[in-house]
């Protein structure tokens, strides 16, 4: 035993080996002693006598997937070694085999995985000339990959300012294109070949959350050995028709080293993964792991959790696969115009017609999870009430079919052709299986009667001879006397006659003994014999032919997995559609207008995340003006025009507006305010309503968000380095089409130096991107900007002031604030009297140190690219020392000092 333990071992490493022994797994050495710790399990030994126990811990078979579901949170593999032999017909020791192996990306077990989130398992192939990487959802069958060229290739281009003859190319960061795409996909595990630990991509890798790296062989992701795992799998000698071309080269060997993965730890069919498809950028938009992070579209930036995240208040959907691809939605919106129409128009002809929607989702919340169902069964894993749950969700098609007959919206029409009804197999589960099948096969009595004639005689006969064995006791009671007399039954000793110690002088002459107790003996009689194996050899052989009429069932169910998979995509897709039609009408959305103009103009618009969370009424709208003149109408309220006293209106005749630069109190919604127009616009991108009274979406192909402030220890990145750090990425790879929102640039620095990155930030943005921007800043001094830059307007966050109180109306106005209430503040979080006054003070002396006459920062304006070549056409190149000379203060300068600088800067001429 020991020794096939060790060879399994030998064959497994880098795993924990479950080995099944009789009623338990067992755990022998060093595995024994991790699950002892990790499991809480027992720790024993084996062969306690010798001089060298072995140390062992196990738990019941029946307890496997509590405690695997333990060992894979902890990070740990696991090898499931099963006995594959009945120990009742085995010659010698029941042989073991392994029968899986599992990890965290190839968990498909329902107990194991969490029915509203995808787990993905993904490969990177790091090349010269391309990265590659490919990503399964094993419990699906979804299966995609990409090919990144490796060298900075050309990205989109920016439009230049009028009368420039330049365009400005984005740089393309490779590794940071693959770490985007797994930051939308989030994978539980990532292979990697082993030689390639060390490359810049598996380096990256090792710093994602939650991420678990499998280094593979390299062999494993060789060009020849990947494509011939893929076309063995698939069954064809090419790769063309699934549209994968040359181009696509580095995504296919990531593909197939990841398939020859998971074959090797599946060790079942697979036949649930039916199509390798190449990924193609730019159909969605692109989000970094940093703005997700920052909007907490799935998950809190604080615990971590999904609730509160956007996800969250979206989420009504009544299905598991719904609630998976409503998350897959969110994660990738598009950027096609006509596709997100197509989105929009089925949701709002299910908001005008409310009895269908309820309808459809009413039905599909009486579906199973026919997506992961399917999975199970194509692997040869589904049980008897897997198959029956299949067949109940395949009897509501019919309803659902009918409801969508006659739809006006295309996408609509489309799901109504494309859902399969599947009679044939529904008609099959239902004839074959009980209404109320047992959860496994051994138990018996799954399979209907008048299915199988010999089934149905063994049957009869395990039926007659317990009819028989109760004849039979009394029949014995009579002859003997023993009024107390019974037949018992265990699995040990089978049928049995027992008496009770005090009618020990009444046993027949006939009767063996077969075991004495305490207060009473058992015996057997031939004749009793004889019935108890007609019964039991009956029951064994109706149980082992019901084992392979459900064997049978499963495999031609799984030959129309296809179907199947086509089937719950339909319905997964109505369910996301009518839970988005549910919020539209409950929350009061609005449809969206989607345009390719790069404008984002919003009315009355809320966060959707507060709008949920805080009591009707209490969120305050605003608007979003972007791309067009600002033409934003003051308020004739008071409050509103002491707010907006500093405003700039725009001429008449201005510049569509790309930057806002956000200004106003802390604690009074800037940052909510900045988010909530990023959070729609992801939302109007996925086909979703939305929280205000009109909109109009310019199609973004990225959205940026460099918000709040955290640092990198474990990189050793400070707060303000990660705060530059994401501030580059957006300055060297966003376009005119991306959307921008910035928080509080440059805090993390000397005053002086802040504000100076943060003007030159701003300028940057306005001269070269020209994206759509929103910038809150506590930096009154970039409130000038609009002055030099004419696409660039203030707005401020609108206070009352009563005496020494402030009352945030949380309301958007034009014009730039004056004060930033941080003291306010501060007295509202309880710093003591003292702290306070000091500051008041503290603060009116350096406001009146640092501005000149006019209150103003003398800042020059700045020069774009094109007008600093011209100039230089023209003018000498600066001299440093000249340079020097302008940055002296020469009202700080003694004489002595003087005549010292003027020594210093000869010298340096000379």
């Amino acid at each position: 035993m020991m020794q096939r333990y060790l060879e399994v071992k030998a064959e497994t490493p880098g795993t924990l080996l479950l080995f099944r022994m009789g009623d338990f797994y067992e755990l022998f050495y060093e595995d024994a002693e991790t699950a002892a710790q990790v499991l809480g399990l027992t720790l024993t030994s084996r062969d306690k006598g010798s001089t060298n126990p072995v140390p062992m811990a196990g738990f019941p078979y029946h307890a496997l997937e509590g405690y695997l579901k333990k060992l894979i949170q902890a990070g740990y593999r696991a090898a499931i070694c099963d006995q594959v032999e009945d120990p009742k017909t085995a010659k010698g020791m029941v042989r073991r085999e392994v029968t899986r192996i599992v990890t965290p990306g190839t968990l498909t077990d329902e107990t194991l995985l969490d029915p509203k989130e995808s787990n993905y398992i993904a490969a990177l192939s790091p090349g010269n000339e391309a990265l590659g990487l490919a990503w399964l959802e094993l419990s699906t069958g979804q299966f995609q990959c990409l090919t990144v060229p490796a060298r900075d290739a050309p990205g989109r281009t920016h439009s230049s300012p009028a009368g420039a003859s330049s365009r400005r190319t984005a740089r393309v960061d490779p590794v940071a294109l693959v770490l985007e795409e797994l930051a939308r996909l989030r994978p539980a595990e990532c292979l990697v070949p082993e030689n390639a630990r060390t490359s810049p991509a598996a380096v990256r890798l090792a710093e994602l959350d939650g991420l678990t790296l499998t280094e593979r062989a390299p062999w494993c992701f060789a060009p020849h050995q990947a494509r011939e795992v893929l076309l063995k799998h698939f069954e064809t000698r090419t790769l063309e028709g699934f549209d994968l071309g040359a181009d696509d080269d580095a995504g296919v060997i990531a593909a197939g080293a990841l398939l020859e993965y998971v074959q090797e730890t599946q060790r079942s069919s697979l036949m649930h993964i039916l199509k390798l498809e190449p990924y193609r950028r730019g159909s969605t938009m692109l989000i970094d792991e940093a703005t997700r992070r920052s909007l907490e579209l799935t998950r809190t930036q604080r615990e971590g959790t999904r609730a509160g995240s956007l996800l969250d208040v979206l989420d009504e959907t009544v299905t598991p696969m719904g609630a998976r691809l409503l998350a897959d939605w969110l994660a990738s919106p598009l950027t096609d115009p006509v596709a997100i129409n197509r989105r929009l128009d089925a949701v709002e002809e299910l908001t005008r017609d409310p009895l269908l929607c309820r309808d459809l989702r009413e039905q599909l919340a009486r579906s199973y999870d026919l997506e992961r169902l399917s999975a199970r069964v194509a692997t040869q894993r589904a049980t008897p009430r897997d198959l029956a749950a299949l067949a109940q969700s395949l009897a509501l098609l019919p309803k659902l079919k009918a409801r969508l007959a006659g739809r006006s919206s295309d996408l609509l029409r489309t799901l109504e052709v494309r859902l399969d009804l599947c009679p044939e197999l529904r008609a099959d589960i239902e004839s074959t299986l009980v209404d109320d099948p047992p959860l496994v096969v051994t138990e018996g009595n799954l399979i209907r009667s008048g299915v199988h004639p010999q089934l149905d005689e063994l049957r009869e006969l395990a039926r007659g001879g317990k009819q028989w064995i109760a004849r039979y006791q009394a029949r014995e009671i009579e002859r003997t006397g023993i009024q107390s007399l019974k037949v018992g039954f265990n699995k040990v000793f089978g049928y049995y006659l027992e008496v009770t110690a005090a009618n020990r002088d009444k046993v027949p002459p006939d009767y063996m003994r077969k075991q004495t107790l305490k207060n009473q003996e058992r015996f057997i009689t031939p004749e009793l014999k004889e019935y108890e194996d007609k019964v039991l050899r009956a029951e064994e052989r109706a149980i082992a032919l019901e084992q392979e009429l459900f064997t049978a069932l499963r495999e031609r169910v799984s030959r129309e997995c296809r179907r199947l998979q086509e089937t719950a995509q339909v319905l997964a897709q109505l369910d996301v559609l009518a839970n988005l039609a549910q919020l539209a009408v409950q929350r009061r959305y609005c449809r969206p207008s989607i345009t390719t103009e790069p404008i984002l103009q919003i009315r009355e618009g809320r966060h959707p995340v507060l709008d949920k969370l805080r009591p009707g009424g209490e969120f305050v709208p605003n608007d979003v003006l972007l791309g067009e003149p600002l033409r934003a109408e003051r308020s004739s309220s008071s409050e509103t025009a002491d707010a907006a006293a500093h405003t700039d209106p725009a001429p008449l005749h201005a510049p569509p507006t790309t930057i806002i630069l956000l200004t106003g109190p802390n604690m009074a919604g800037k940052s909510t305010y900045i988010r909530q127009a990023a959070l729609l616009t992801i939302m109007a991108q996925m086909g979703s309503f939305l929280p205000a009274s009109e909109a109009v979406i310019g199609v973004a192909d990225r959205v940026f968000a460099r918000v709040g402030a955290s640092d990198e220890l474990s990189k050793g990145q400070s707060t303000f380095m990660v705060e530059m750090t994401e501030t580059a990425r957006i300055l060297n790879t966003a376009t005119e089409r991306s959307l921008v929102i910035l928080d509080e640039i440059g805090r993390g620095t000397s005053t002086y130096d802040g504000i100076s990155l943060a003007w030159a930030i701003t300028e940057f943005l306005h001269d070269e991107i020209r994206c759509r921007t929103l910038f809150a800043t506590h930096y009154h001094e970039l409130t000038e900007l609009p002055q030099t830059l004419p696409r660039c307007r203030n707005w401020n966050v609108a206070v009352h002031e009563t005496g020494d109180d402030v009352i945030f109306l949380h309301k958007i106005v034009p014009g730039a604030a004056d004060r930033s209430y941080g003291i306010h503040v501060a007295r509202l979080a309880g710093l003591p009297r003292d702290v306070i006054e000091r500051a008041d003070v503290i603060l009116d002396q350096l406001e009146a140190d640092h501005h000149d006459a006019q209150g103003k920062p003398n800042i020059p304006p700045r020069k774009t690219r094109a007008q600093r070549r011209q100039l230089q056409l023209f003018e000498p190149p600066p001299h440093p020392v000249i340079e020097e000379l302008k940055t002296l203060d020469l009202d700080q300068l003694t004489p002595l000092a003087a005549l010292q600088e003027l020594a210093r800067m000869k010298q340096r001429l000379q």
